[in-house]
């Protein structure tokens, strides 16, 4: 596993594309209690500044404890590519129409009865800190490569992994 540390742009690409592959995050509140409050939420999108954006109820304890403490941890998963994101950062909270209105999706009708709900906000995440596991190669050939040292009885080379910091 190799390290590469990504800035700026290539930061914001990586987030967008690891997020925005797993979809699904648990989605970590009052950090400074334990046990840590989490939930799996869906992401709605990952913008080009890399703002993580997500639709919610106004009376969700989440948003509740966003408002006393906004700091959030973010885990995304990938099982499948192997890949993995980890997001620390600071909530919003967005009440407003024009918000509401550019985020909104036709899938959260299962939750809302449509974008004029009362309760609909809108979420957004703006990373601090990140950190991701990702394959070069993909899962097959990770998988190849492990079942390859245990037939043989050699240690893997297993360089085709590479993790880093991803700053924005």
């Amino acid at each position: 596993m190799s390290t590469e540390n990504l800035n700026n742009q290539e930061a914001v690409k990586k987030i967008k594309e690891l997020s925005e592959k797993a979809r699904i995050c648990m989605f970590c509140t009052e950090l400074d209690r334990l046990p840590v409050n989490s939930r799996p939420m869906s992401l709605q999108e990952t913008d080009n500044n890399g703002n993580l954006w997500f639709i919610s109820s106004e009376t969700s304890n989440k948003n509740f404890e966003i408002k006393e403490d906004n700091r959030v941890q973010l885990y995304f998963m990938n099982n499948s590519d192997s890949e993995y994101l980890s997001v620390y950062g600071e909530a919003f909270v967005y009440t407003d129409r024009s918000t509401i209105e550019d985020k909104w999706s036709p899938m959260a009708n299962a939750w809302f009865d449509g974008k004029d709900d009362p309760n609909v906000s809108i979420i957004r995440v703006q990373p601090k800190e990140t950190y991701y596991w990702d394959t070069k190669a993909g899962k097959i050939v990770s998988l190849l490569s492990f079942a390859a040292a245990a037939i043989t009885g050699n240690k893997t080379d297993n360089s085709d992994g590479v993790e880093g910091t991803a700053k924005i």
